[in-house]
């Protein structure tokens, strides 16, 4: 049915993207309404409800930035960025203002469209507190919050008390790269400071009990400079 399709806001002022993404969307069975300026975006967003919002950061009126920042005040709404800026304090500043995703352009409609799908997943689950039961299940890998356990294939996976809260919080954002910044404050806390390096010894430690090659991971992946993302498909 029309009306259960996905809807997808697109906040983009260039036009041949603009146009590029309308195409790519709707064949994929999603509606889309389209933007050029920041300040129309936020209010669309609050008059349509989107499922999902793309977001370019260098807008003719406000930064994107900014944009991110209103809607976090109010929506929950799934953001994905799509911006030429492709460096790492880019992403960072892009994810810590609450962006769910980051595409660098060019970027492909096939990874796009997966992002998408994840962001829609994960804005479907209960939010923490809500009484939902969170489960993390991909390939051997499987995560019950619930249990408080972690099994690979048929055997149980022994994880310090640190290695579990550091799962537990890619859990419950399986999808989203999460930033060093986010990790540290949500796992030791707001006074962690800068340890990137304490982080990269535990997921290090993570990769080597959750891994059958933790040199190239399968679900836990490294987004260099920025931070980590637990797959979600």
């Amino acid at each position: 049915m029309e009306g259960q399709k996905p809807l997808v806001l697109v906040i983009e002022d260039d036009r041949h993207i603009q146009n590029f993404l309308r195409v790519s969307l709707t064949s994929q069975d999603y509606k889309t309404i389209e933007t050029a300026l920041g300040k129309e975006g936020i209010a669309l967003a609050a008059s349509q409800v989107p499922d999902v919002v793309i977001l370019d950061l260098g807008l003719p009126d406000i930064d994107g930035l900014a944009v991110i920042s209103r809607l976090r005040e109010w929506s929950r709404v799934p953001i994905v960025v799509l911006s030429a800026r492709g460096q790492e304090r880019d992403k960072v500043a892009a994810l810590d203002a609450g962006a769910d995703d980051y595409l660098t352009k060019p970027f492909g409609v096939g990874e796009l469209l997966a992002r998408i799908r994840v962001s829609l997943r994960r804005a479907a689950r209960p939010a923490e507190g809500d009484g939902g039961e969170i489960r993390y299940r991909v390939g051997e890998l499987e995560i019950d919050l619930e249990r408080r356990r972690v099994t690979l294939g048929s055997e149980e996976v022994h994880v310090t008390p640190i290695e579990y809260r550091l799962l537990a919080v890619l859990v419950r954002y399986a999808g989203k790269v999460l930033t060093h910044n986010f990790l540290l404050r949500e796992v030791w806390g707001p006074m962690s400071g800068e340890q990137t390096q304490y982080l990269r010894v535990y997921m290090a430690a993570l990769r080597r009990k959750i891994e059958l090659d933790p040199a190239q991971p399968r679900y836990l992946l490294t987004e260099l400079g920025v931070g980590y993302r637990l797959v979600d498909e």
